[in-house]
């Protein structure tokens, strides 16, 4: 036990405790958005944008976190004119451009000639490797994403609910199915570091696939999808460092145990 509390000396540690907790709770609302927007593919594809920026920048000389970041902001950007225009279903959409990702990533990933241990950091993640910088650019993303859910609650609400009723309406849809696309892809830019492109979709889906079992209100929604996604980082976090595991793998294979024990008291039943 000693030995254990004797991390919280480290800042590296501490660190990633405070990136633990900015990650869940980001990771934990736009997953709310996407379960109910019936686009799940859209954190995979995300994830692989960011990636695909990551190498790119790696490739090019550029900040790696930078160049994914703008590789997930234009990716939020052709997503939904791509649907509307195309009037293809948002999946299909999603589905073309993950496409269009994967193929970059893996091009890049063939002709890079160097080392490929940064390439596997944004594969894998590494949250002890969290920068002050990181966590302080997830604040401000984070007070952005909690100040535009707030402020435009009504028509997000209406946004996930369907679309076509909120045009009707006079709700400026698109405007915020846009915007709720985009703040996807910022925060999974910024968490691709953390927790890596291959695990960041996850963490998104699973917590609040968990507190969708437990309740029907947008807002516990929140609360509780958030309250599980930093719950799986912490455990993860901790039980990693006692046992000498992976820290992102160990906190996706927490995410799916807090999950499996929804299920046990959830008092849902799908009727088929």
């Amino acid at each position: 036990m000693i030995e254990f509390l004797d991390f919280f000396n480290f800042s590296f540690f501490n660190r990633a405790l405070i990136m633990s907790v900015l990650c869940g709770i980001s990771c934990g609302i736009i997953g709310v958005w996407i379960l109910l927007l019936n686009i799940p593919f859209i954190g995979v594809t995300m994830a692989h944008s960011a990636f695909a920026g990551a190498i790119v920048g790696l490739v090019c000389g550029v900040n790696p976190i930078l160049s994914g970041f703008i590789f997930c902001i234009l990716s939020s950007f052709i997503i939904g004119p791509l649907s509307d225009k195309t009037k293809l279903n948002n999946n299909m959409s999603i589905n073309l451009l993950f496409s269009l990702t994967i193929g970059v990533a893996f091009l890049l990933i063939g002709i890079q000639k160097d080392s490929n241990a940064n390439i596997l950091t944004f594969i894998w993640g590494s949250i002890l490797m969290t920068s002050w910088l990181d966590i302080q650019i997830s604040i401000v993303i984070i007070v952005l994403l909690l100040l535009f859910t707030f402020i435009f609650h009504k028509g997000i609400l209406a946004v996930l609910f369907n679309r076509e009723i909120a045009r009707s309406c006079g709700i400026p849809e698109r405007a915020i199915f846009y915007a709720l696309l985009i703040f996807s892809g910022m925060i999974v830019s910024l968490n691709l570091h953390a927790v890596g492109g291959l695990l960041i979709y996850s963490l998104i889906a699973l917590p609040s696939a968990t507190a969708y079992q437990l309740t029907n209100k947008i807002k516990t929604m929140y609360v509780l999808s958030s309250v599980f996604s930093v719950g799986a980082c912490l455990l993860g976090l901790f039980t990693s460092t006692i046992f000498n595991l992976p820290v992102s793998a160990t906190i996706i294979v927490l995410s799916c145990v807090i999950f499996f024990v929804s299920i046990i008291f959830s008092k849902k039943h799908i009727d088929k």
